[in-house]
């Protein structure tokens, strides 16, 4: 496949039918890769709305200490003597509206590609990046400052539009874990850098509108990465908030507790906030794996 600025051309070399295809780059800079087979829903991934509120948390600052832990140890890879010499391909997969992918632009990898299967999320990760110059066409701009090129994708995670073996590492935050796709897609001794919620994570939030709250187990995952990957290292970050009640409830629409919890115990919530602003800590976990030489 060759991008180019209004239009990614794939030569059909790869497929069995050798048929060729097109595919227009949006105004706003993503290209959507998604086949319709592979849509679940009309609008599969984050909503509109939940964007939105996330974007609007985000900004707060709430989680800048996450998003530093995360880029801190994407740098520390990426900074060896043996990986600065050469052009290098970075995955962000599940971007969502790219609070932490564009501060991976900074991190010293060349390429960038941005994945999530919300269509509105890419939208708004792509407006982003062409409005400071991170696009991968916007080659003077990347130049100037340095950024990583930024290749935002509408795709779907299981099913990634990458070459085997193309790409040095991955970054999974709150995203799906694959193993067997990550293997594949990551060069022999790439990187995976996963950031989970910890044990404890809005802990007080959760008691609050649930009943029987069940605690975060981050490390389940680990069992399946072991064919494939080799753990590194672990780090763990926490963040105290005093929320407001806008601040509480754009939380709480981003996450699963907007749906999963009874409109009562919600409102409830709410209500409380706007009297008492409401406490909670946000707390998290990043592991940085490695991929085994003889994975797949």
């Amino acid at each position: 496949m060759t991008p180019a600025a209004n239009t990614w051309r794939c030569d059909g070399s790869l497929n069995t039918k050798q048929t060729s295809h097109s595919f227009d780059v949006a105004r706003q800079g993503y290209v959507n890769l998604l086949p319709v087979q592979q849509k679940k829903s009309k609008a599969p991934g984050d909503s509109q709305a939940s964007i939105e509120a996330r974007q609007r948390f985000l900004n707060t600052g709430y989680y800048e200490s996450l998003q530093a832990l995360v880029c801190q140890q994407i740098n520390k890879l990426l900074q060896h003597p043996a990986e600065t010499k050469k052009p290098i391909n970075w995955l962000d997969i599940g971007c969502g509206e790219g609070y932490y992918t564009v501060a991976m632009t900074k991190m010293g990898m060349h390429n960038l590609i941005a994945a999530d299967i919300s269509k509105p999320a890419v939208t708004n990760l792509a407006k982003t990046c062409k409005a400071t110059g991170r696009l991968w066409f916007q080659q003077h701009q990347k130049a100037l400052d340095k950024t990583a090129a930024v290749y935002p994708l509408v795709t779907n995670a299981a099913h990634l539009p990458l070459a085997s073996q193309s790409v040095k590492g991955i970054s999974s935050i709150f995203s799906l874990i694959l193993p067997e796709v990550f293997a594949d897609a990551l060069v022999d001794d790439g990187y995976l850098v996963i950031a989970k919620p910890d044990a404890g994570h809005l802990a007080t939030m959760r008691e609050a509108l649930f009943d029987d709250v069940r605690e975060h187990d981050s490390d389940k995952f680990l069992e399946v990465l072991r064919p494939y990957f080799t753990l590194i290292d672990t780090h763990r970050v926490s963040s105290q908030m005093v929320l407001s009640a806008a601040h509480l409830a754009d939380l709480m629409t981003m996450t699963p507790y907007s749906y999963r919890a009874r409109n009562e115990k919600r409102t409830a919530l709410l209500n409380s906030a706007e009297d008492k602003a409401f406490h909670t800590e946000a707390k998290f976990v990043v592991y940085v794996l490695q991929k085994k030489a003889a994975a797949l």
